[in-house]
């Protein structure tokens, strides 16, 4: 299961399995006012201006997941969820941790929804801990939204 860079034929799909994803972990947990910026446009947009940065793993046209570094950040990772339990996030979370360290990065961190369980038990099988609860600017459409998220930190640099 290699990940690859995302293709243009790409966004439709990652649009609509981003919001899909959003709205079965997320949509129960956070606040009304974000849920009514989360459409699937607006996850299309963010798609198109991440293009260069997107990873995913399944063909192109029809891709199974995807993650998406900002800095030092894992900024957003999200596997269908036909591929759930199949080995695929954690080839793509492979692939995440070696391009964060090849950029350098010594402790990759990232945001979990507070709530969303089961992400944080596959972080944490992953190798990520949890440290500590913060207030992260998210990006919406409308502007930054601050959010309250579990931090996860996980050393991605050889010792």
């Amino acid at each position: 299961m290699p990940a690859r860079a995302a293709e243009k034929q790409d966004i439709a799909p990652l649009a609509h399995l981003w919001w899909s994803g959003w709205q079965d972990a997320h949509a129960a947990i956070l606040p009304e006012e974000l849920k009514r910026l989360r459409t699937l446009d607006s996850f299309a947009e963010r798609l198109r201006a991440a293009l260069p940065d997107l990873r995913v793993i399944g063909p192109p046209g029809a891709p199974l997941a995807f993650h998406l570094i900002k800095d030092d950040e894992l900024y957003q990772f999200y596997v269908s969820g036909e591929a759930r339990g199949t080995g695929v996030a954690a080839a793509l979370m492979a692939d995440a941790e070696a391009a964060l360290a090849a950029k350098g990065v010594e402790t990759a961190w990232l945001a979990c929804a507070i709530g969303n369980a089961r992400a944080a038990r596959f972080y944490e099988k992953s190798g990520w801990r949890m440290a500590r609860v913060e207030t992260v600017p998210t990006e919406t459409s409308a502007g930054l939204f601050p959010l309250e998220v579990w931090r996860y930190e996980k050393r991605v640099a050889p010792l």
